[in-house]
């Protein structure tokens, strides 16, 4: 019998990327921690290679493993869809699909879902990361039943959801290059908002940049900038990610806003107790 990725597997392995590692991923999604461990495994024997290992008390994702979590974001997404045109998408089944961009997902998610579970016990909740663009698509789609978001807002039914702070990142012992030297810079690929924003931000001070590192996801811009290779503008919502400093060495970027939009047919509540809780987590960060 050929290799199978389990559906239930690439769930529990994109949420980790999501939530920011093993024990908040299965806090989220209500499963044992060893359950979490399990999935992975799984998926380590149909791939045949490692997908995440430690480095002290940080997890990272392997070359295989950011290589899978692309790939499973892509599975998600299709099955998925396949499921609200088959009539059996959206809430279906009690199941909320709560969608966000990646940047500050691991505290925005967590958050969003603790709120869901304590007021609606009953419904179960699931993540669906992607670009404005898709999440938007999958909004007026149905196959997303809330979203927030940075970047454009489409149509008329968004509502503000607070703002997100920005700052530079690095590794401990990266280094400032010389006067005159190009700043090395770690984006994600084009279009992105904070890869515009940190970039117009630098030329506006008359610092010359040069992108060292483009990355589909967050966990491949993470790693780059863990590995020394150059900066970063990020999120900056509690603790900074593992392995990371703050920079102040660097011109300060103001917040982006975040957007909120529900499906068409949502319940009423939906909007106010995600927004709720996403505006909660920011007047309270760390």
């Amino acid at each position: 019998m050929a290799d199978v990725l389990d559906i239930a597997a690439l769930r529990t392995f994109t949420s980790i990327a999501d939530c920011g590692g093993f024990h908040r991923a299965a806090a989220a999604i209500g499963m044992s921690q060893s359950a979490v461990s399990q999935h992975v495994r799984r998926l380590e024997k149909a791939v045949g290679r490692p997908l995440v290992e430690r480095a002290g008390r940080v997890t990272r994702f392997t070359p295989s493993g950011e290589t899978l979590l692309a790939e499973a974001r892509k599975i998600l997404a299709a099955h998925d869809e396949a499921l609200v045109r088959l009539g059996r998408g959206g809430n279906g089944a009690g199941t909320l699909v709560v969608g966000s961009t990646e940047h500050a997902a691991d505290r925005i998610l967590p958050a969003i879902t603790g709120v869901l579970k304590e007021h609606y016990p009953s419904r179960g909740v699931r993540f669906r990361l992607d670009r404005s663009a898709q999440l938007n698509d999958g909004l007026d789609r149905g196959g997303i039943d809330v979203a927030v978001f940075i970047g454009d807002a489409r149509g008329s039914d968004s509502v503000p959801a607070g703002v997100l702070p920005l700052s530079w990142f690095s590794a401990p012992n990266w280094r400032m290059p010389a006067a005159g030297t190009p700043i090395p810079v770690v984006v994600i690929d084009h279009p992105c908002t904070i890869r515009r924003r940190a970039l117009d931000t630098l030329a506006e001070h008359d610092l010359s940049s040069a992108v060292v590192v483009e990355a589909a996801y967050l966990a491949g811009v993470m790693n780059a900038i863990r590995g020394g290779l150059g900066v970063g503008l990020l999120a900056d919502v509690g603790p900074p990610p593992e392995g990371l400093q703050r920079r102040d060495d660097l011109p300060p970027v103001p917040p982006e806003l975040l957007h909120l939009r529900t499906r068409a047919d949502a319940p009423p509540w939906l909007a106010g107790t995600t927004a709720g809780a996403v505006r909660d987590l920011l007047a309270h960060r760390v």
